[in-house]
């Protein structure tokens, strides 16, 4: 049924008028991680970030933006494009969900996993060019020039998987004048300066209408170092450079256009791994041989501040009541860190994963640990994390946004995630009909 309505809806698309003359080509470029006040109080906080401060003086921008449940890269990206919460576009987690580990900790990489209409099919439908950098969720996805986000080991055989699946001949002729491409799983500031450059020269060479470009070693050296550390700090500072310089392709080219910078989630910092799989195995809802589990009827789906609690059979009472048993009494216990957890009902209102029970929320500077055999407590195997409630401050995420016609130095206050998508889709003169949220600017007089 969920595909039917994706069908329906771009049928939808497709009837809509073409764009009208006050349309504007936009950019979009996410940084992945950025908290907001780390752009608003840069000085205060010793950050040196020239070309997103430009942003708020130059055009409007966020106080802070509430994101969707749970804050992690994938489900919210794909709010970012879609308007929709998760439980409605259907990337509900990074991971797909895999006990077994047969997809070998394989990432929602693919587009057609989307149930709802994008920001990239809307420009479509509105016949406008489109092209992309390293944005989540990206395989696969109708874009004119596609260079999309996946991995597998890191090794040679990355490089040429990403080429199958990229626009075809696209990376053969970007890497012609600019070098090699960087791998997907490199997230240090190395990679985003190779996709600036890509995403540059691909501005120039085609000149689309409506681009997305994705930063992801912010993100990146919050796990590894903290939320606020010098190395993270460092890193934003290169990036801002970065933005500096996509900023400058966009405008050679639609000298008129209009650049949104976004992100995805805040960051909290972590002291604590919580191996909430222990319990689980230990009542017999997972079984291992060795370390290969074997078996579940009930399992953790691992979300960085959060986790999913998923039922091989929901619909079985005695199962049920023993793992409601199981999570109050985990609940009850101070060392699992557990600040509150939703049942079913509560978790769709918040639009969450459909599939799971229970939705574990930890207190911050706790996590989800990984490894199922590790003691508690145990020392956090990152030093930041997101995936926490979003109701929480530090989970509030960054929207900016200048160019023609947007109101200079506005604090548009705290807004909605899934005000994000109509707004650009109004911007652009094309339309998302299945948005939750709302434009942030009349169209009149543009």
């Amino acid at each position: 049924m969920s595909r039917i309505l994706a069908v329906l809806s771009l049928i939808l698309l497709a009837l809509l008028p073409p764009c009208d003359a006050s349309a504007s080509p936009v950019a979009l470029i996410s940084i992945d991680g950025l908290r907001p006040a780390d752009v608003l109080q840069a000085r205060q906080r010793g950050l040196h970030l020239p070309n997103l401060q430009h942003f708020v003086t130059d055009g409007s921008y966020a106080h802070d933006v509430r994101g969707v449940l749970p804050t992690l890269t994938y489900p919210s990206h794909t709010t970012l494009l879609t308007g929709v919460s998760p439980l409605r576009h259907g990337i509900v987690n990074n991971l797909t969900f895999d006990p077994y580990n047969k997809n070998q900790y394989g990432w929602d990489w693919y587009a057609s996993d989307i149930r709802v209409p994008t920001l990239w099919d809307a420009a479509r439908a509105a016949g406008l060019s489109t092209a992309n950098v390293h944005w989540p969720v990206s395989v696969g996805a109708p874009v004119d020039w596609n260079l999309p986000q996946i991995w597998r080991t890191g090794t040679p055989d990355d490089r040429k998987l990403l080429a199958a699946l990229a626009t075809p001949g696209l990376l053969p002729v970007l890497e012609k004048s600019l070098g090699p491409y960087a791998l997907g799983i490199n997230e240090d500031l190395d990679g985003d300066q190779d996709r600036a450059r890509f995403a540059a020269k691909l501005l120039a060479l085609h000149k689309p209408q409506f681009m997305t470009v994705y930063f992801a070693s912010l993100d990146h050296n919050e796990h590894k170092y903290g939320p606020g550390s010098p190395q993270a700090n460092k890193v934003l500072e290169g990036i801002d450079a970065l933005v500096g310089e996509v900023v400058a392709a966009a405008r050679q080219v639609h000298p008129d256009g209009i650049v949104a910078v976004v992100s995805d989630h805040g960051f909290a910092s972590v002291q604590q791994d919580v191996n909430l799989y222990a319990p689980f195995i230990e009542a017999g809802l997972i079984t291992l041989k060795g370390s290969t589990i074997t078996g579940w009827q009930a399992t953790p789906w691992n979300a960085g501040g959060s986790a999913a609690i998923v039922l091989r059979e929901p619909n079985n009472p005695a199962l049920h009541a023993t793992v409601a048993a199981l999570i109050a009494r985990l609940q009850a216990d101070p060392a699992y860190g557990i600040d509150h957890v939703l049942d079913h009902a509560q978790l769709m209102a918040q639009g969450g994963a459909p599939t799971a029970s229970w939705f574990v929320m930890f207190k911050s500077g706790y996590e989800m640990g990984i490894a199922p055999a590790a003691p508690m407590p145990s020392s956090g195997h990152y030093h930041g994390m997101h995936g926490y409630d979003p109701a929480m401050p530090a989970m509030r995420s960054t929207f900016l946004i200048e160019g023609k016609n947007i109101p200079a130095g506005t604090d548009l206050g705290s807004i909605d995630m899934r005000d994000i998508a109509p707004t650009i889709a109004s911007l652009l003169g094309a339309s998302l009909p299945q948005a939750e949220g709302k434009p942030l600017f009349a169209r009149t007089g543009r």
